[in-house]
């Protein structure tokens, strides 16, 4: 058998484990090689709740984009701090400093996958560069694109990409927060239900989808960590 047929095969194997077990194999698969990267919305707390059971010293990355809501980097210090996180912020590359500050308020308006590139991509880029393997909470219900999402997806570096909640739903979701009495973001009370950079998220209607705020009306739906953006070493305008 081959190695993309043993993928395969363990892929599709996982895909009737429940989260807990997924996080458990590639915990033991992988070891001090793995982090995981956490965006600190409400529903990014299961997961980072499952994996710090297991694995508590676990490296977390986040993204400090410098257009978070102030709410975000409060939340995220706060959880670090009660959950003793080995959390690891990720910052732009400085080369970029220049151009940012010259376009601060015009650049997600003017070109949102450029900002997305210099502040998400390609700083994970770098990160996931000093392990092995790279725990991931995306869902098959969030977007078209994932949807389409694989348990292990091997990336053409080398990387291990795990989604061990991709099967989970947003009922699954809430009803782990709830048992758990996990912390809530304090922005989802106001209607913003899934939360990136503040310039790029608005709050939604009860009967709009969870990602109806993300960059509402600019024809984007993902920031690029889980799309081919991601394996591009340079900034391509598509």
């Amino acid at each position: 058998m081959s190695f993309a047929d043993e993928l395969r095969r363990q892929s599709q194997e996982l895909e009737c484990r429940p989260p807990q077990e997924i996080l458990e194999w590639a915990i033991h698969e992988y070891g001090d090689t793995i982090a995981m990267s956490c965006s600190f919305q409400t529903q990014s707390m299961p997961l980072l709740h499952m994996v710090t059971r297991i694995k508590p010293n676990i490296r977390v990355f986040f993204l400090d984009t410098g257009y978070h809501f102030w709410e975000t980097l409060i939340f995220c210090a706060r959880v670090a701090s009660d959950w003793n996180l080995n959390l690891i912020d990720l910052r732009r590359d400085p080369r970029w400093d220049a151009f940012v500050r010259q376009n601060l308020r015009a650049l997600p308006a003017d070109d949102p996958n450029l900002c997305c590139y210099i502040h998400k991509v390609q700083p994970m880029q770098k990160a996931v560069g000093s392990v092995r393997a790279w725990l991931s909470g995306i869902r098959r219900d969030q977007t078209e694109t994932r949807a389409r999402a694989h348990i292990l997806e091997l990336q053409e570096d080398g990387l291990m990409k795990v989604n061990p909640m991709l099967n989970w739903k947003k009922a699954d979701v809430n009803r782990y927060i709830e048992e758990h009495n996990l912390p809530k973001h304090p922005l989802l009370e106001k209607g913003y239900r899934s939360i990136g950079c503040a310039p790029c998220t608005a709050a939604i209607g009860a009967d709009d989808s969870d990602r109806a705020g993300r960059w509402s009306g600019r024809g984007k739906t993902e920031c690029g960590l889980h799309t081919n953006m991601f394996k591009q070493k340079e900034y391509v305008n598509t």
